[in-house]
């Protein structure tokens, strides 16, 4: 059975652990650096390090395209016309995703010759994005933390708003409890009830005879308030009525 190959291993270069996989290494580790890198012995002799040094070039080819895909405008903006601005951005996002593609590649080689052995469903590094992956990306990032940010916001709000209601609630509650009369009350005893029975009768009696006085002052202000004219008609009346009364008396008594 033959050895796995991760996704992203490169294409000429034999899987690991097989006869032909350092010399293949090395020579497609030699076409991704600078060409002078073949005049140093050393670095065929060590394969490690080759890979070592082929890591840090390629990170370097694909930072150096994203700053200039960043850039490019700007500097080229007056000395080129807007559609071959155009074009070299095109020519950027390609081989920004080669370079990007190189150096996961390289990633893996080095991984092989320092004795990783790969297996499927292996975690990989994720694909150093290539100029225009990099903004993607950053963009993607901020929308997914503003995303949490606002849903955070809306837990909280609504966390303050039931706190806010059972408060409400709670303080309705105590001052219905506290509006209902004390007689109401349950729990009380035969003993408290006799002796708010006697307080009541008496204020009763109180405020009947309080009703009486009242009445007889105002029938008496009534009175007094009276015209001369029916005040006189009132006496004569009551004289006649008096007479009336004496005269039936002495038929009676004959």
């Amino acid at each position: 059975m033959g050895a796995y190959i991760p996704p992203g291993w490169p294409a000429g270069v034999h899987p690991p652990g097989s006869e032909e996989f350092e010399s293949t290494a090395v020579g497609w580790l030699l076409d991704v650096v600078p060409p002078d890198y073949r005049l140093h012995g050393v670095l065929r002799r060590y394969p490690v390090a080759l890979a070592t040094m082929a890591r840090y070039h390629s990170k370097a080819c694909v930072e150096g395209a994203r700053q200039g895909y960043r850039t490019a405008r700007t500097e080229l903006a007056g000395a080129l016309p807007p559609h071959a601005i155009d074009t070299v951005l095109a020519a950027y996002r390609k081989e920004g995703a080669r370079l990007a593609a190189t150096a996961e590649a390289v990633d893996l080689v080095e991984r092989a010759l320092r004795g990783e052995v790969f297996t499927p469903g292996m975690s990989l590094p994720p694909a150093a994005p290539g100029p225009q992956g990099a903004q993607q990306h950053s963009a993607e990032q901020h929308s997914a933390e503003q995303h949490s940010t606002e849903q955070h916001s809306a837990e909280q709000h609504s966390t303050e708003q039931h706190s806010t209601e059972q408060h409400s609630t709670e303080q309705h509650s105590t001052e219905q409890h506290s509006a209902e009369p004390e007689s109401a009350a349950p729990g009380g005893t035969g003993a408290e009830a006799a002796e708010q029975r006697p307080a009541r009768t008496k204020a009763e009696q109180k405020t009947a005879t309080q009703r009486t006085a009242t009445q007889r002052t105002a029938k008496a202000k009534a009175a007094e308030e009276r015209p001369p004219g029916a005040k006189a008609a009132g006496a004569k009346a009551a004289g006649q009525r008096n007479s009336a009364g004496r005269g039936r008396s002495d038929l009676a008594r004959t």
